[in-house]
């Protein structure tokens, strides 16, 4: 909130991720601790209901504070919100002591991981003006591939790694990962174009477009609650986790049916379908993988999900977007010269952002307008098609998951109980 300028509020911001990222790991992580693998799925699914009521009040809340306060009251109100969860963690939660020491951190494989990520990050989102085969673009893929093979590397040497890599042996750890990050990837096809569809295709204010986004998340809430009541009574849950990527599928092939002529509800209701089927994943494969894996995993397992989701999401958006930006001047070029304009005719340049400027299309005829309005509906068509054909291969790699017990007993093995005593001793547990 006191950033001076652009570099400041980046850096910050980084910051802010960093730490951002160990609370949504330990949370979950914490979950795992405290409730025994019978109900940790109704709490999870309990957690997922949260994440979904704060997607929909926190933009909501943020829109209004930067219309009314400052965009710097946008960050400066968590303050009194974090010292509140402060106190309430202080004077809640059972304090854990670990034999756990800083010099246990894999620093090098954290290192070598964001090195591997990053450069793959920025080449797949500057594909939106680059070609595939340009250097830039093949030289940062050639940099990610050097730095995750030394991060491969690294993590069979260490003797803390940070992405233990014998992990993926098992199957429910590894078909978790797999669903994880590519229902991420349709989940931000989904929400990331929407204000496209609203705004772009259908002609919808700013306003009342971030309203009509608000039933998605109600949808998720409500399948991510049920979720996690419901499997534990299921022997083979696997098969809820296929029900809800199927019905995502289906929600994607509804949005990609949307034209300008599509009614308000249509999109909400398709939006909705779609936020039933990610709410199912949620916490599904999050108990899955807490319950499959060694009590000493728990913590490396609740990040991995996350980290695979977050990659997802940010893989999704950048090759979708390069989609966008790709697909939308064809489209537009050839609906515009299907109507013979005159050459006094100024379109909007700038993409699918200048479509969404207030007033942009009001100025033009009606008829080019129209055109516009069709050529960003074929170029969305493309893009949620191409997010349900990622979503087929979710969809066969949520058969391959092999159900665990959700039993109370901990594991020392992939599968194998152990005695009570044995877990107790990984850490002691002393009054808040």
């Amino acid at each position: 909130g006191l950033s001076q300028d652009m570099t400041q509020l980046i850096v910050f911001r980084g910051i802010q991720g960093i730490f951002g990222g160990v609370l949504f790991a330990t949370v979950f992580t914490v979950i795992g601790d405290l409730f025994p693998p019978e109900s940790r799925g109704r709490v999870q699914g309990l957690f997922g209901g949260v994440f979904g009521l704060s997607s929909i009040v926190g933009p909501t809340a943020g829109g209004f504070i930067t219309d009314h306060w400052s965009w710097r009251w946008v960050f400066e109100v968590n303050i009194p919100v974090g010292i509140v969860a402060v106190v309430v963690v202080l004077a809640g939660l059972p304090y854990v002591r670990s034999k756990a020491s800083w010099r246990d951190i894999d620093f090098w494989g954290a290192f070598t991981l964001a090195a591997g990520v990053v450069p793959l990050l920025i080449a797949l989102s500057i594909t939106r003006d680059h070609a595939w085969t340009s250097p830039e673009v093949m030289g940062l893929l050639a940099l990610a591939a050097a730095m995750l093979a030394a991060f491969v590397f690294v993590e069979g040497r260490v003797e803390h790694p940070i992405v233990p890599l014998e992990l993926f042996k098992n199957t429910t750890f590894t078909v978790s990962m797999i669903v994880g990050f590519l229902t991420a990837f349709g989940m931000f096809g989904s929400i990331l174009f929407t204000p496209l569809v609203f705004q772009g295709v259908l002609g919808i204010s700013a306003t009342n477009s971030g309203a009509l986004i608000t039933p998605m998340m109600f949808g998720l809430l409500a399948a991510s609650t049920l979720t996690g009541f419901v499997m534990r009574r299921i022997k083979y849950y696997r098969f809820l986790g296929t029900l809800g990527v199927a019905v995502m599928i289906v929600g994607m092939y509804l949005l990609s049916l949307i034209s300008p002529t599509t009614p308000e509800w249509r999109v909400v209701a398709a939006l909705i379908v779609v936020g039933l089927g990610l709410g199912t994943t949620f916490p599904l494969y999050l108990t899955a993988v807490q319950v499959a894996l060694p009590r000493k995993h728990m913590g490396v397992a609740s990040s991995q999900i996350q980290f695979w989701r977050n990659l997802g999401g940010t893989v999704g958006s950048s090759i979708l977007g390069a989609v966008l930006a790709n697909r939308l001047p064809g489209y537009l070029n050839t609906r515009v010269a299907a109507l013979h304009l005159p050459a006094q005719v100024h379109l909007p340049s700038g993409g699918a952002n200048s479509i969404l400027q207030p007033g942009a299309l009001s100025h033009l005829p009606p008829a080019v307008a129209n055109a516009i309005r069709l050529a960003l509906s074929d170029t969305l068509h493309d893009i949620y098609l191409f997010a349900g054909l990622v979503l087929i291969a979710a969809l066969i790699s949520t058969v391959f998951l092999k159900e665990v017990p959700l039993s109370s007993a901990p594991t020392q093995a992939f599968g194998e109980p152990v005695p009570e005593d044995d877990a107790a001793e990984e850490r002691e547990r002393v009054p808040a």
